[in-house]
């Protein structure tokens, strides 16, 4: 049996979805160790195959080709391999470019039952945490628990992916939405304008339109939810960002001035909205004060919301 990498072509494919998405054998590494700087987190998880396929990285492309023969090893002996690369490895012809070490658990023909499950907590936007057996290579799932040993069993915690809700009228808000859709971000663009639609459909974009200047009741906002407005006529903005008060994202934001936000600000205390949750709005918003060009505007917003996110979640 012989396993070979295949050079990277296209999007990085989730390695437990490939897994389910094709018959065979496979086999799912994740790093369980981390020492000094490394290209990808502990937790992070490839899939690797027979016929050279694979899913998802480990590294920025320097010890693939040596995971495989490992993988093929795990695949024959019908058992899990641990692996270490950089310092302390036993193979000192792999050097790792970024220093330190890392560490690799193999799991062949890892339980597909349990990955199904995986999936289906994912479409209900649902945390779980995956657990590998480090002897046995069993899976198992658990409602609690953080990435890391929790003794010889290693945890993987999977919290929902960032979904971006976008509301707005014209190229900023076709943009933005057009940028997370590529990004491969779940999104859904909002807008009383035929043509914002139709621009955010050719991306590839869920589009819905918007009657009136009022937050749907039924959109499915959690915590791990972006709101954004882009809109030129302020009106609609404050009945949506009262809506979005009532929900728990995590971050809510509407494009303006300063002069637009303390409009925006005000006329929700007219509403009778209490100021002291007027914190939890972002704007102007984006890391690039002014930005005045759609794109670097996208760019810039979609940049603040992932440092809010990455803060939210150290």
């Amino acid at each position: 049996m012989l396993i070979q990498t295949v050079p990277f072509a296209g999007p990085v494919r989730d390695p437990i979805d490939a897994i389910l998405a094709r018959r065979g054998e496979a086999v799912l590494a994740v790093i369980t160790g981390v020492e000094g700087p490394s290209y990808r987190p502990v937790g992070a998880m490839m899939a690797l195959w027979p016929d050279g396929d694979r899913a998802g990285s480990l590294s920025s492309g320097c010890i693939e080709a040596d995971i495989a023969r490992h993988a093929e090893a795990a695949l024959e002996a019908s058992e899990p391999s641990a692996v270490r690369y950089g310092q302390g490895s036993p193979f000192m012809d792999i050097q790792l470019p970024c220093g330190g070490g890392l560490d690799i658990l193999l799991v062949p023909r890892p339980d597909r039952q349990v990955l199904d499950r995986v999936v289906e907590a994912r479409a209900e936007r649902r945390p779980i945490t995956l657990a590998f057996g480090r002897e046995s290579g069993a899976l198992a799932l658990r409602e609690t628990g953080e990435t890391g040993w929790d003794g010889d069993t290693f945890l993987v915690r999977e919290t929902p992916a960032i979904q971006f809700f976008t509301f707005g009228k014209g190229p900023e808000a076709a943009t933005f939405a057009a940028l997370v859709q590529g990004a491969g971000y779940p999104n859904l663009l909002l807008s009383p304008d035929a043509e914002t639609l139709a621009s955010g459909g050719e991306a590839g974009c869920r589009t819905r339109h918007l009657t009136g200047p009022a937050l749907p009741e039924d959109l499915g906002i959690d915590p791990w939810s972006a709101v954004i407005l882009f809109f030129h006529d302020h009106d609609w903005e404050p009945p949506i960002l009262a809506g979005a008060l009532e929900t728990p994202a995590f971050y809510i934001g509407a494009q303006g001035s300063q002069r637009a936000r303390d409009a925006r600000l005000m006329e929700l205390q007219v509403m009778g909205l209490d100021p002291a949750r007027f914190g939890r709005l972002h704007g102007p918003v984006g890391l690039i004060r002014s930005a005045r060009d759609a794109r670097t505007l996208a760019v810039s917003v979609l940049a603040e919301i992932l440092q809010v996110a990455m803060a939210g979640a150290a």
